[in-house]
């Protein structure tokens, strides 16, 4: 299939900068995509998004395991070698995946999509809620537009790669951006409810959930709490139950100390659901319960 063909039906001008990536991928590595092309994707949500675009034929190949999405660990000597194998490999990129960096920074085959202009942006937040300035939260899938630019960058990188398949990529494609639409278009966000969270990790979620953060316990999930934190959500509790969003079980002295509390524990990268729709409405649906202000069993 010709480059030309594959564009139809993607809406912006991040799919001539995904071509341009492809093309010079094709051009600085050996390349033989007579056969069926084999995609390799980073981690968990990214593969979401992929198995989204290629429902009903073969699904991409995985980096990193379920639950790691690139801030810790390495990557395996089989990992390695199926970055070798892949025609192409798409991560988001160093910000975000560091343990990918000595294996993707440089390799031809690679596409890191937050290196495209391509995607809404937002800011680092300290613990009490102010933008760190010149910083990135990179958990940008969350974002209903940008899970969609995601999945049209998906549809061509897959159709370079297995042309046979490009009609289906572009008909999963165009069914999930009406899906997707329709889960947005499901939350009454008529009232906007606050929330913390144990780590920063939802920003993305927020302006579609209908929710607003008041504070973090901690910058990194693997810190304790300090107690001066503990005391700033006490002083700045905007209604008496609160909601504390986290990715594991908070003790009951942290508990304790936060008063009147619903806990929901979701992970923000989607590795406890399968189907990436289904998952975002789940983590929607159960935020804004946790922060609905009455207290939960």
């Amino acid at each position: 299939m010709k480059i030309s063909s594959l564009i139809g039906f993607v809406k912006n001008k991040f799919v001539f900068k995904i071509l341009s990536a492809l093309l010079a991928a094709a051009l600085g590595s050996t390349l033989h995509l007579a056969h069926a092309g084999t995609v390799s994707v980073s981690n968990y949500p990214l593969a979401l998004l992929s198995n989204a675009v290629t429902k009903g034929v073969a699904d991409a190949e995985v980096l990193l395991g379920t639950g790691d999405v690139g801030h810790h660990g390495e990557l395996s000597p089989s990992g390695v070698k199926q970055v070798q194998d892949s025609d192409f490999v798409v991560w988001f990129g160093a910000s975000l995946e560091q343990n990918l960096v000595n294996a993707l920074s440089s390799a031809p085959n690679a596409i890191a999509l937050l290196e495209f202009d391509a995607f809404e942006r937002l800011p680092l937040r300290y613990v009490d809620g102010r933008a760190q300035a010149d910083s990135l939260d990179t958990h940008l899938w969350l974002e209903p537009e940008n899970a969609k630019a995601i999945v049209r960058a998906l549809a061509v990188i897959h159709s370079y790669a297995n042309p046979q398949n490009a009609v289906q990529y572009a008909k999963n494609a165009a069914e999930f951006e009406r899906r997707m639409d329709r889960a947005v278009a499901s939350v009454n966000r008529t009232k906007i409810l606050p929330y913390w969270a144990y780590h920063d990790a939802y920003q993305y979620l927020e302006r579609a959930a209908g929710l607003k953060f008041q504070g973090a316990l901690t910058p990194d999930h693997h810190l304790a709490p300090k107690a001066s934190q503990l005391k700033f959500l006490g002083d700045n509790r905007p209604q008496s139950v609160m909601c504390l969003a986290a990715q594991g079980k908070v003790s009951n002295g942290i508990r304790s100390k936060l008063g009147k509390l619903n806990v929901v524990v979701r992970q923000e990268d989607m590795s406890d659901g399968d189907e990436f729709i289904a998952t975002w409405q789940a983590l929607v649906s159960d935020l804004r319960a946790c922060a609905s202000g009455k207290l939960l069993d």
